[in-house]
């Protein structure tokens, strides 16, 4: 008895080196106690809201610890600040009540996830070296009279960059009128921290989710099959897909890209992508199920990205609910695809002070303020294609500004950045002729060959190979406007490669993604540039090895790759059959077959559990 509430004990008590994740024994423990205690409060509201408030609180800090102070505090402040917006009619108090509110959100924010870099852009610019302190730490130790906090340190708290931009998004709209503040803080407390979604998403829109929490408890039969099928199916994506393809590849490839073969490397891009891809979305699929489950529906953050034909529909099916947040609180009022606004400049002035800092060369600085000028000057000299000009600067700045989301150092930066130019180039490729295209990308081919004999062979081998899938890729848009009115039809030839050509092109954008993805920006930014040059060095020298025998020695990373895609890129009808067909099991078939799947998940468990990839940002 003793033995089973030490269990407990530790069940409900915070150990830095363990926390909850999904994966985890101890999560799914913690859950069927937190589920038998839903049981009893479901038809209860206002209890029922309550009591998963609590408990989320309690996930928190079982996987933050006192971090848990921080999102009460976030959700107090937003709480009183919107009722406050919502009761004031006077605009100019409405707005100043807003900005209050952002300029806490966004505060907290920037100092836990970006005070080094404030601190390095002073230093840059001013020569002045500052010290950076744990403000809270040092009040921690304050208030208890110990040392007990480190405050030479800032640790970056789980979650806080999804739980702040969903707060945002509810003062934002009540300020707009979209929705009416919830008059009780608990079930306000309740929508914030919604432990399934909380540390890593989806960000939930307050216009989504709140009527929910004053909906009567509702699962038939199929709707337990769904939930119980989303669980299923992430932990197969994280721990069949995830964590063995990371383990047994891609992690010993990009910790030593020079020891293994170009080959080796390009296919550690490629299979980096599915292991993301499972990573985070097997998150949300968790997530999905956990929520169905006490009767809630969170929205869909993934919709077969790799499926995407172009960057800006890539961007439209990968991280859904960022991507709309992205475009709700952030194009659109840089101006969308209309103007630029006061917003657009400063933040091509925040841009080019991140690019002095992040790379240390005023030069590169210099290039990015004299570009972003010559854009502005282009559109101002011609009004006709003004609003297309405003809406790909609007759309570059978006895309920069979340690869800074993801972390301040210059390897999320280039992501972005690259991720932002291909959404660019395709709408230009796509308003110009086939035959323009045919045209261009010959002679894009011809310069290439010709530049190759005047510089190392590395890097101009990859871009000869990124030429070719160009210019390939404007022959068959040409035959297809040609040949397809003709009856002979060739959009599946067309589709097919678009989705090759995009899903290439965003694997290779990883390449700075995974490199150094380390919250110390300093570390990262040469972890990023050392390995990126690696491996690209190593793709673009001669490949010294038989392909055949690297197939066969990672045969099951392999194969597990393709089955991964194959699974990736079936029809929607498909996967909505086989999902219904198994919701609509007879419950003692469908325990055996969750058995049956569980015994098979855990062949593939690790030594060590792998946290969340999504979990550091």
């Amino acid at each position: 008895m003793q033995e089973l509430f030490n269990y407990i004990l530790s069940v409900f008590s915070f150990d830095p080196n363990s926390p909850l994740l999904f994966t985890q024994f101890h999560f799914w423990a913690f859950f069927a106690l937190v589920f038998a205690g839903f049981a009893l409060t479901k038809n209860r509201r206002l209890l029922r809201n309550s009591y998963l408030f609590f408990v989320s609180l309690l996930f928190y800090y079982k996987t933050s610890g006192l971090f848990v102070g921080l999102l009460m505090l976030v959700t107090c402040t937003d709480f009183f600040i919107a009722q406050a917006i919502h009761d004031n009619k006077t605009q100019w108090k409405r707005r100043a009540l807003l900005a209050l509110s952002v300029t806490i959100d966004l505060g907290i924010l920037c100092y836990f996830k970006y005070a080094y870099f404030f601190a390095d852009i002073v230093h840059s610019i001013f020569g002045f070296q500052m010290t950076v302190r744990n403000v809270a730490a040092s009040a921690g130790n304050a208030i208890l009279g110990t040392s007990f906090f480190d405050v030479d340190r800032i640790i970056l708290p789980v979650g806080i960059s999804f739980y702040t931009f969903q707060v945002i998004s509810y003062t934002a709209d009540v300020y707009k009128g979209l929705i009416k503040p919830v008059r009780n803080i608990l079930d306000f407390g309740f929508y914030v921290t919604f432990f399934p979604q909380l540390v890593a998403g989806p960000i939930v829109k307050a216009s989504d989710f709140i009527p929910q929490l004053y909906k009567k408890y509702n699962l038939s039969h199929r709707m337990f099959g769904i939930a119980v099928f989303w669980i299923l199916n992430g932990l197969v994506k994280k721990i069949v897909l995830s964590d063995y393809l990371a383990v047994n590849f891609i992690d010993r490839v990009f910790d030593n890209p020079h020891l293994f073969s170009g080959f080796e490397n390009l296919m550690s891009l490629f299979v980096y992508s599915l292991q993301v891809y499972a990573d985070f979305s097997g998150y949300t699929d968790i997530a999905i199920g956990l929520s169905l489950l006490m009767g809630f529906h969170l929205p869909m953050n993934f919709n077969s990205p790799y499926k995407a034909l172009n960057c800006s529909n890539f961007w439209k099916r990968w991280h859904i609910s960022l991507s709309r947040w992205l475009q709700t609180y952030l194009y659109i009022p840089l101006g969308g695809n209309r103007n630029i606004t006061f917003g657009t400049y400063f933040w091509i002035i925040v841009i080019t002070l991140a690019a002095l800092v992040l790379s240390g060369s005023w030069w590169l600085s210099l290039g990015v303020l004299l570009l972003a000028s010559m854009v502005i000057y282009t559109a101002y000299r011609h009004p006709e294609r003004r609003k297309k000009i405003y809406a790909n600067l609007n759309a570059m700045i978006t895309m920069l500004l979340g690869g800074l989301w993801h972390g301040a150092s210059l390897n999320f930066v280039i992501w972005g950045g690259l991720n932002g130019v291909g959404m660019v180039v395709y709408k230009f490729w796509r308003d110009n002729s086939p035959l323009w295209r045919v045209c261009v990308s010959m002679l894009v081919v011809l310069l290439l060959v010709v530049l190759m004999w005047l510089a190392p062979a590395a890097l101009w081998n990859v871009l000869i190979v990124c030429a070719a899938f160009i210019a390939i890729s404007a022959v068959i848009r040409w035959l297809y406007a040609k040949y397809n009115k003709r009856e002979r039809n060739l959009k599946w030839l067309a589709n097919s490669w678009a989705i090759l050509v995009t899903f290439t092109f965003i694997s290779f954008t990883r390449l700075f993604f995974r490199s150094g993805s380390n919250l110390d920006p300093a570390t990262a930014n040469e972890v990023a540039w050392k390995t990126a040059k690696s491996m690209v060095q190593q793709m673009g020298t001669a490949w010294d090895v038989n392909v055949l025998d690297v197939l066969w020695g990672y045969h099951n990373v392999f194969l597990l790759f393709v089955l991964g895609m194959i699974v990736h890129w079936l029809p929607v009808k498909v996967k909505r059959r086989y999902r219904l067909t198994f919701a609509s099991l007879p419950l003692p078939v469908m325990m055996v077959a969750v058995a049956v799947v569980i015994f098979f998940v855990y062949q593939f468990v690790t030594a060590e559990m792998q946290p969340f990839i999504y979990f550091q940002f």
